[in-house]
């Protein structure tokens, strides 16, 4: 049974950092798509970040410049290094995998089969 775990949200100041971990298990390796997804308060999910293996990510316009994916193939594991936190960046995190997505869906919410539950991440001005 495949099984996303995010870990490593809390509190920061604005202008604050934080490293976002999602651990897969249940698989021999990573999927060859993965996302990062948020949900901030009252509003839909919405794509952050995707990577399909041997290809550059897709990042969100509004994260670009101060948000990093990478993955860790031997432990099975997403990373999203998120650098310079504003407010407007409280939200719950999700990351999500895939099998096979082509690259135009990897920001679409609806495209990803697996998901975690989620870490909350809140930013104070």
């Amino acid at each position: 049974q495949v099984k996303l775990e995010e870990s490593g949200g809390g509190s920061v100041k604005a202008g604050g950092s934080l490293t976002l971990s999602c651990t897969v298990s249940g698989v021999d390796r990573l999927h060859d798509c993965l996302g990062w997804f948020r949900q901030r308060p009252g509003q839909g999910r919405e794509g952050v970040v995707g990577i399909r293996v041997d290809e550059d990510a897709v990042y969100a316009d509004f994260v670009k410049g101060r948000f990093t994916i990478s993955r860790n193939t031997a432990e099975n594991t997403l990373y999203l290094q998120m650098n310079d936190l504003q407010p407007e960046d409280t939200a719950m995190y999700y990351c999500a995998a895939d099998t096979s997505l082509a690259r135009s869906l990897l920001l679409t919410p609806a495209a990803y089969m697996y998901w975690g539950q989620g870490t909350r991440v809140s930013v104070s001005s």
